[in-house]
């Protein structure tokens, strides 16, 4: 049932993504947008956002709270549409002028260094387009990704994002932190989300709530003495994003895993507090 489930998907998403590619990224964007306004609060993942947005916000109104799934759902929506484009904005002139980035100079002295670092974000909007940029600005990186549960639609969506995102992709679990111990000793960067949950790792609060985190941009910093930089995307208006490169942290010795954890998931609320809306709730966060 299950696999019959996903190929229906898939071909839906298949039918999706042709019919965006002929009508352009304006009208999909705004006809995605509609679509996962009105379908994305019947999936399942609606009542997991909803408890996120309560142990995150507990003193927030109902009412700002459904206005940040609302707009949620729209910039889930516009970031489906956008998988059609991406190799646009990679490769085209004209869509690169839709990204801005502040701090270009932090990524250009990371390239001059050529001394690997740990980029860091979340799921905020169109997540892809910040390894993208890093690999634009000649950085040689390594992304970790997580398959797709889908396995009809799974090897589409690497073989975009190997193609147009970044070349170097890593697939989320043990195999893959060895993987990136071979990168990082071959001075290639590594960019990792820090938001999902994960079954090994340690417990560290986020917005004063424990939940399992990632210990890899830690075990790093403790084993290569490595630099951590945020990045931070939003978007500003339709399909034009600015795309925030944060100063290098250089955490000190007496460090531990677990306070350089909480470090960075501080560095995320402050993140996500920039603005709600922008990051995606439907991730099980605090299971």
């Amino acid at each position: 049932m299950k696999k019959f489930k996903y190929f229906l998907q898939f071909i839906l998403i298949i039918f999706l993504f042709g019919f965006y590619k002929l009508i352009g990224l304006k009208f999909s964007s705004k006809i995605s947008a509609y679509l996962m306004l009105i379908i994305g609060p019947l999936f399942r993942s609606k009542k997991i956002a909803i408890d996120n947005l309560n142990r995150a916000f507990p003193n927030l109104d109902s009412d700002k709270k459904k206005k940040i799934l609302k707009k949620m759902w729209i910039n889930y929506g516009k970031i489906f549409s956008e998988y059609v484009f991406i190799k646009n904005f990679k490769l085209s002139k004209k869509y690169s002028q839709k990204i801005i980035i502040e701090n270009q100079n932090i990524l250009n002295e990371i390239k001059i260094n050529n001394e690997p670092v740990i980029f860091v974000s979340g799921h905020f909007n169109n997540f892809e387009l910040m390894a993208m940029q890093i690999e634009k600005s000649g950085i040689d990186v390594a992304a970790v990704y997580r398959p797709l549960n889908n396995f009809f639609l799974n090897p589409l969506m690497e073989k975009i994002r190997k193609k147009y995102i970044c070349k170097k992709q890593v697939k989320k679990g043990i195999s893959g932190t060895k993987e990136l111990l071979k990168y990082f000793n071959k001075k290639t960067s590594i960019a990792l989300m820090i938001d999902q949950r994960v079954s090994q790792g340690v417990k560290s609060k986020l917005f004063n709530e424990k939940a399992f985190t990632t210990t890899i941009p830690a075990q790093f910093v403790k084993k290569f003495d490595a630099k951590v930089v945020p990045i931070y995307i939003e978007r500003q208006k339709n399909e034009c994003f600015k795309i925030i490169i944060y100063k290098p942290i250089q955490f000190e010795k007496e460090d531990t895993i677990s306070s350089i954890t909480l470090y960075l998931n501080k560095c995320l609320e402050k993140m996500i507090l920039k603005n709600p809306d922008q990051w995606i709730w439907t991730h099980n966060r605090w299971k």
